[in-house]
């Protein structure tokens, strides 16, 4: 098997192990041998794997997010080249954010493809623990100022010495989710009627900063006591609007049931927009946070279609995208909610 060609085995697991093994050295100091490894996750091409290398001083707890070969197709979005994200990840830990840190942006001659390693980091991602388990009690406390400060750092980094990234203002993305929804669904009057009030509230374009794309519950590493431990998930990251960041993890189903918190179940959106200004952001409206809110849940309603569809055409077997399907009804309340407040 040629480094250029690192084809899955008939084991994947076996296979990667054997690459990781062999660049034990490289990983950690002193590194002798890649034990533990086990899958975290499945997606539709992109895998996480959790590892540990022996090396001087004991193992060192790392995890591999490599691109697979094959698999199901996205249904909604095109991530990012892995080698891309992992410059992101390297500029947003010298810009303070909280990552996890990369230990290394995989080459060709590594025999993994497209992939790097970062190390593990500790804590929760499931949103409705960290937005109702009595244990996050005190993260809860200071976890709204924590993404405040956190989102400040991303939005401040300069996008002069990032990799060259899609710009998208409110235009383009209301636009491609409405092409996408009308190509695969029946005229809805709840959606049309959101993109009509959607449209008439287009906010004026700003200067485009980093993105993260998809901040929110679910996509934080959250310890019980100390709070954010690290932002996951940069494949989306792209140019354009702060206040979409902000808008994302305000969206409804991010709460996971704690809807009287706006800012991901957890905290107030004045507790957010304090401390991003605290931490040197120039906040953005609530008026504009809220278009973003409702362009984020018109998006969410577009993917639980997809999602739906993926599953009834039998492109994917898979019972939880079956399930992410029945929760369109869901998104077409959030938006009737927003429209009905903007009254």
């Amino acid at each position: 098997m040629s480094a250029s060609q690192p084809a899955s085995a008939s084991d994947p697991a076996e296979f990667v192990l054997a690459r990781l093994d062999a660049l034990a050295s490289a990983l950690a100091p002193g590194g002798v041998h890649a034990k533990g490894l086990r899958r975290l996750t499945g997606g539709a091409s992109l895998e996480t794997w959790a590892f540990d290398i022996e090396g001087e001083g004991g193992s060192r707890p790392l995890i591999l997010r490599r691109r697979g070969g094959g698999g199901e197709a996205e249904v909604f979005e095109t991530s990012l080249p892995l080698p891309v994200e992992a410059r992101l990840l390297r500029a947003a830990e010298e810009g303070g954010v909280p990552v996890a840190r990369l230990v290394r942006d995989c080459a060709e001659a590594d025999g993994l493809g497209e992939a790097y390693v970062v190390e593990r980091v500790w804590g929760e991602t499931l949103g409705r623990r960290i937005a109702a388990d009595p244990a996050f009690a005190p993260a809860r406390a200071i976890l709204g100022r924590q993404c405040g400060e956190a989102l400040a750092s991303i939005h401040a980094i300069d996008p002069a010495g990032l990799p060259p990234l899609e710009v998208q203002d409110g235009r383009a993305v209301l636009d491609r989710y409405a092409d996408i929804y009308r190509k695969s669904s029946g005229p809805r009057p709840v959606m049309e009627a959101a993109l009509k009030w959607m449209e008439a509230r287009l906010p004026t374009p700003v200067q485009p900063r980093l993105v993260h794309g998809d901040f929110r519950n679910g996509n934080l590493m959250v310890d019980p006591e100390d709070g954010l431990t690290a932002v996951l998930d940069w494949e989306l990251a792209h140019l354009g609007d702060p206040a979409e960041d902000m808008g994302w993890l305000c969206v409804n189903s991010w709460r996971f049931g704690v809807t009287h918190h706006v800012v991901g179940g957890f905290a107030d959106l004045e507790a957010l927009l304090d401390a991003y200004r605290d931490a040197g952001g120039e906040p953005p409206s609530v008026e504009r946070v809220r278009f973003w809110q409702a362009v984020g849940t018109f998006k969410w309603a577009v993917v639980t279609m997809m999602m739906y569809r993926t599953f009834a055409s039998g492109a994917s077997r898979s019972v939880e995208r079956a399930v992410i399907g029945r929760r369109l009804s869901e998104c077409e309340v959030d938006l009737l909610a927003l429209m009905e407040a903007s009254r």
